[in-house]
């Protein structure tokens, strides 16, 4: 007898398929965390300049994690059917993964009704974005990616760790 896995809902489509917000109000308040992580990749020599801070353009990567933490507070701004979250915590870290790649990990935390997943992507894609920007000038052929959920915890849904 083999068994077939339920049926995929999505959440944020209503009986006729149309957008929704999802009512959290039912939902008991409980911690939730998620980390998500990007990748930007450019020329080694550019990744030196970033690293030892001798952009022209300053400390990169003070500004992207600034920016990452800003945006993950703005998240409901960035993505139209979330909720505005009131975050705990957010951190950025940022590290060399190789020598033409940087890893960037944003990790959002609150105690609230909904999860934290959106929160902890965007705030990885600013992040991403602002070290873009401030490295543009000198290597235009930057990319960036994936950008992905790492983990979570908390909720209904329980835990999820990437493997």
């Amino acid at each position: 007898m083999t068994h077939k896995p339920p049926p995929i809902s999505l959440t944020h489509l209503d009986a006729s398929g149309e957008a929704r917000m999802v009512d959290v109000s039912d939902k008991p308040a409980t911690t939730r965390q998620a980390s998500a992580s990007a990748r930007v990749r450019m020329r080694s020599e550019v990744l030196d300049l970033l690293v030892s801070g001798k952009l022209p353009k300053g400390d990169a990567l003070a500004v992207a994690r600034v920016a990452g933490i800003q945006a993950a507070k703005r998240t409901s701004e960035w993505v139209p059917l979330c909720h505005p979250l009131s975050l705990e915590w957010v951190g950025i870290d940022i590290r060399r993964a190789a020598p033409d790649e940087l890893h960037i990990l944003c990790t959002a935390r609150t105690v609230g009704r909904t999860g934290v997943e959106m929160e902890a992507l965007v705030g990885a894609s600013a992040a991403a974005l602002a070290v873009y920007d401030m490295c543009k000038a000198a290597d235009k052929a930057i990319t960036i990616g994936p950008i992905q959920l790492e983990e979570k915890s908390g909720g209904r849904s329980g835990d999820y760790r990437r493997t």
